[in-house]
């Protein structure tokens, strides 16, 4: 029996991004950076980003 999958474009409760170029291990602490987009590896320089990036990479729920 074979399942279909879901429309990726209608999910809402995970975060689909690129893939890096390159393997990489993000460890978040006390010590990191108020704003989620100074220094992380995920954005590439970006200084705007989705509310749910944003969300994600603040440990908060969607």
């Amino acid at each position: 029996m074979k399942k279909s999958l879901p429309d990726f474009d209608r999910l809402t409760d995970r975060l689909i991004n690129e893939p890096s170029d390159e393997p990489m291990v993000v460890i978040k602490t006390n010590l990191d950076p108020k704003q989620v987009t100074e220094e992380n590896p995920y954005t590439h320089g970006k200084q705007t980003v989705s509310k749910t990036f944003e969300m994600f990479f603040k440990g908060e729920e969607t």
